[in-house]
């Protein structure tokens, strides 16, 4: 029987067009180390690998399977900067500091795609993405980011697309516009997981799957994780559990809310679809987004339903084929060969969360639905730290990112009361 994420739901097509996804073993016994990540997506297996090329004796520990939490089971998209708009950051942060963060985000973008080139990993990447308008007066404010990005944030790639060429980009008349850009691309999120381990393996990292962390405890100058079979003492430890922390840490859990979301997979479109002729990937304007884009095989793979909380929803194929629908009325029977979901995390200003959560030991994550092109940086960036350059990390550890109102008993009710309030929103 094929292996099932026991914290997600659904099989994914990821998991059924990856290849080969090597089994790691389970920690048994205790052990010493440089430095401890607890966390095995994208961030975490970032850092031991950059640790590990390094010379630095790293053990990394994941509770279940690389992959099977949001690294492995995302929308795959990249994206460019920052969760936010650029001018959005400029307005909060200043020119200056906005372009920072904004060439931060751009040089992990150019860092993916070289550590998989380098490293002879095939992530399926595809250039082009478009950002689309689901009501008309929204389309100037995509108009005038187009001209923003090209002219203060010298980034030529984004153009804007009236009605008639978003329609005839996507394949659907839905939307009203948007931009379009081919600086970025999306990727098969699954493949990059299983071949960042099989790089941070080669490396020297000491990986262990099934090994759930259940306690962090920081005195003397050590960090000390517990597991059911084990310990592992180190000078410094990452935190890369992002939505999946449970109660292991409580400031990264006040700090970062997890989220379902949920993607489809239908059978191939065949050639004479027009449904993405392009192969740019999709976000739309909505508060709850939906995002598609289609596979090498030709397959749609369609995100659009999230839930906020930690209840799993039932029936996830008749909710997205719903959703696809609406855009493509033809693909209103299509059948969905896949149903899966995941949970991202979220912070309050949807801006990622790094921070020092006791000595030596720092937590990442809250990538708010841009963490495929970021997480992977952060471990990068986690890994400077340890050998002595913090300047990089630290753009990200003082963005303000507040605490989710109500404390641990009242915050996931007021979360899903607001969100669903914006999802409303979405519908007026």
């Amino acid at each position: 029987m094929p292996y099932q994420s026991p914290i997600s739901p659904g099989r994914s097509w990821y998991e059924d067009s990856a290849g080969s996804r090597p089994e790691y073993p389970a920690l048994d016994g205790d052990r010493t180390c440089d430095v401890v990540i607890i966390g095995g997506g994208f961030t975490g297996l970032s850092a031991a690998t950059h640790l590990a090329k390094a010379g630095t004796n790293v053990v990394l520990l994941e509770s279940y399977r690389f992959g099977d939490g949001a690294s492995g089971r995302n929308g795959g998209q990249l994206g460019t900067g920052q969760r936010a708009w650029a001018e959005d950051m400029e307005a909060e942060y200043g020119l200056s500091r906005a372009k920072a963060l904004f060439d931060l985000a751009e040089e992990a973008k150019a860092h993916l795609l070289d550590f998989a080139a380098v490293n002879q990993i095939d992530i399926d990447y595809v250039p082009g993405q478009l950002s689309v308008a689901h009501k008309p007066r929204y389309v100037d404010d995509y108009k005038a980011h187009a001209e923003i990005m090209a002219g203060r944030f010298a980034y030529p790639h984004i153009s804007f697309m009236d009605k008639v060429e978003t329609a005839q980009r996507l394949g659907s008349t839905a939307y009203f516009g948007g931009t379009r850009d081919i600086g970025t691309g999306h990727i098969h999120p699954m493949k990059l997981v299983i071949g960042t381990a099989r790089v941070a393996a080669q490396a020297g990292a000491h990986l262990f799957e099934k090994t759930p962390s259940t306690g962090v405890v920081s005195a003397g100058g050590k960090v000390t994780v517990s597991t059911p079979r084990g310990t592992v003492t180190a000078q410094k430890c990452l935190i890369a559990v992002n939505a999946y922390g449970g109660t292991l840490e409580p400031i990264s859990a006040a700090h970062i809310m997890p989220i379902g979301s949920f993607i489809g997979a239908t059978v191939p479109l065949g050639l004479d679809s027009n449904v993405l002729p392009g192969g740019e990937s999709v976000d739309d304007s909505r508060f709850v987004v939906r995002y598609f884009r289609k596979s090498r095989d030709g397959r749609l793979l369609f995100g659009g339903r999230e839930v906020y909380g930690v209840n799993d929803p039932k029936d996830i194929h008749i909710h997205i084929r719903r959703q696809i629908a609406e855009l493509y009325p033809d693909l209103r029977d299509v059948e969905i060969t896949h149903g899966w979901g995941g949970y991202v995390g979220i912070t309050v200003p949807r801006k990622p969360f790094v921070r020092e959560v006791m000595p030596n030991v720092i937590s990442a994550g809250g990538y708010s639905g841009h963490g495929v092109m970021l997480s992977n940086f952060f471990g990068k960036l986690y890994a400077e730290t340890v050998t002595g350059n913090r300047d990089r990390l630290k753009l990200i550890e003082d963005l303000k990112i507040p605490p989710f109102p109500g404390g641990r008993r009242f915050r996931a009710p007021l979360l899903f009361l607001a969100l669903n309030w914006f999802a409303l929103r979405d519908r007026i």
